[in-house]
């Protein structure tokens, strides 16, 4: 069995819906002004991004957490995006379908604001 890193998403409830859709598997290509996809490495972080960003921005947000294929993710590094507690992967939105493909099991909603 491969061996996975547990990730998180804060999302908006359109971004929700759209993993809904995929029945729970994987994360809905980018918009043309979104070129990079932000999973983050804490649950903190990503409560921190929904409670503090989606809320105001959409009138909720949720954290998803999920696996990804270490052999996947070793060809990206992790980046610092303001403070050691905000580590973050950068996945270019061409990557994303094969980024989907590297998620074991399903997406889960772990908070909802």
């Amino acid at each position: 069995m491969a061996e996975t890193i547990t990730l998180w998403r804060p999302v908006g409830p359109a971004e929700l819906e759209l993993i809904r859709s995929s029945g729970m598997r994987e994360f809905p290509p980018r918009l043309p002004d979104q070129p990079i996809f932000y999973p983050v490495l804490s649950e903190d972080y990503a409560i921190k991004i929904a409670r503090d960003w989606n809320v105001p921005a959409s009138g909720s947000g949720y954290v998803t957490r999920f696996e990804v294929r270490k052999d996947f993710l070793d060809d990206y590094e992790v980046q610092e995006a303001g403070g050691k507690a905000h580590l973050e992967y950068w996945i270019p939105a061409d990557d994303l379908t094969r980024f989907n493909g590297a998620i074991v099991g399903r997406i889960e909603v772990t908070q909802s604001f």
